[in-house]
């Protein structure tokens, strides 16, 4: 389940954001956070999965577009389809007809479009 990023849950979105590669450094992760709190058109999404938030998507709201700018999940959960099912959700929020990413997120995010499309065929 997708929920919206609010101050109380800075700490677990900061460990989320930190298993990124660019977010290692706590300076750049602080100025992450900040931006989400700050910008208006930038969200943050945890995903819970029954008690535990075991993933993160950042986005760049662009109308019916949204930039994925961050996207990870906890190590124990990878391959199990929860970036997917973030994505997904995000899409049926029906606030954003299209997902692009970012130059950091593309390498993942070109791997499950097709994976997103075949699910909506």
């Amino acid at each position: 389940m997708l929920i919206r990023y609010k101050k109380p849950f800075e700490k677990i979105a900061m460990g989320l954001l930190s298993l990124m590669p660019q977010e290692k450094d706590v300076k750049r992760l602080m100025e992450t956070i900040q931006a989400y709190d700050q910008e208006d058109d930038w969200y943050l999404y945890l995903w819970k999965k029954d008690e535990e938030y075991i993933g993160i998507v950042g986005i760049l709201d662009e109308g019916d577009t949204a930039t994925i700018q961050h996207i990870t999940v906890v190590p124990s959960y990878r391959g199990e389809g929860v970036a997917i099912a973030m994505l997904k959700e995000l899409l049926k929020t029906s606030q954003f007809n299209t997902l692009k990413a970012n130059e950091d997120t593309k390498p993942f995010i070109e791997k499950c479009l097709p994976i997103l499309e075949e699910a909506d065929a």
